[in-house]
């Protein structure tokens, strides 16, 4: 057999990739991309070395990691080859950013209520004392030695955090009532344009994107669809205010977001429920 027939065997017999190939074969992301990608990341690193010589002032921290997070999404999405994945791999990874961003918020809020600028061990530290750090760490370790606990043992173990856990709404609550009856009375601060832009943020674009998402992405339909509309609608939580109440920031603001999101909630909750009963 020549050369050239053996290529031509080897050819025919060497699976097709396509964009619905499975995980078994790669995607095979064109030269042009690539080198469009890498190019863009260098011009991002100079821009980074740029904005470093720049004072944004308040705004260095959010400059900085607004350019990361676009490098870091070019490489995902091209490098890793998340642009021709599942949509629901795409929901992961921009669910891993928001955490990751919720976690670097509150080791600032932890930071500026220090009232001095911190250091990297101090952040560090900080971040390992908030209690919403440590309960994720904690969660993560059970999972991993529980299948190595005696039942009994790790139901007695659980027993006391159970116990704090079911507190923590009651408390929430009740110190939630504190503020309406102490505190100024809901729309008396002046905020009113805030709170209503953070209700309809909360009760109209929220679901919106939820079943945009749900239907797109996730591929939800009927019972399941509206289930996820339904959860976007509800109420603002009351964790909102202890977050905001803690850290002193907003805290009427916060709370007033939540008493009427709680009220406005009914109807919104209904007219969806009226939507997918049309359409269903």
């Amino acid at each position: 057999m020549s050369q050239s027939n053996q290529y031509q065997v080897a050819s025919e017999n060497y699976p097709k990739v396509t964009h619905d190939a499975p995980h078994g074969v790669g995607h095979i992301v064109p030269f042009s991309i690539l080198f469009g990608v890498f190019a863009a990341l260098t011009v991002l690193t100079v821009v980074t070395y740029m904005a470093s010589l720049v004072d944004f002032g308040e705004f260095n921290l959010i400059v900085a990691l607004a350019i990361a997070v676009v490098k870091a999404s070019l490489v995902v999405l091209f490098f890793m080859h998340l642009r021709w994945d599942k949509p629901f791999n795409a929901i992961v990874f921009v669910g891993c950013l928001i955490f990751v961003g919720l976690f670097i918020s509150l080791a600032l809020l932890d930071a500026d209520r220090s009232g001095r600028r911190p250091s990297l061990l101090t952040g560090f530290r900080s971040v390992t004392r908030n209690p919403i750090t440590i309960a994720a760490l904690a969660g993560v370790l059970l999972s991993l030695v529980a299948p190595y606990i005696n039942p009994d043992l790790l139901a007695a173990l659980l027993q006391p955090v159970q116990l704090v856990g079911n507190m923590a709404v009651p408390a929430m609550l009740i110190a939630f009532g504190i503020s309406l009856r102490r505190g100024p009375k809901p729309g008396a601060a002046g905020s009113r344009a805030h709170v209503a832009t953070l209700v309809g943020l909360k009760l109209v674009f929220q679901p919106i994107v939820a079943i945009a998402v749900g239907y797109a992405a996730v591929g939800l339909r009927g019972t399941a669809l509206f289930a996820a509309a339904v959860t976007a609608a509800l109420p603002t939580a009351q964790n909102v205010f202890t977050y905001a109440n803690t850290y002193r920031r907003a805290t009427v603001l916060a709370r007033d977001a939540i008493f009427v999101s709680t009220f406005l909630s009914v109807p919104v909750i209904l007219l969806i429920a009226l939507l997918f009963r049309g359409t269903g």
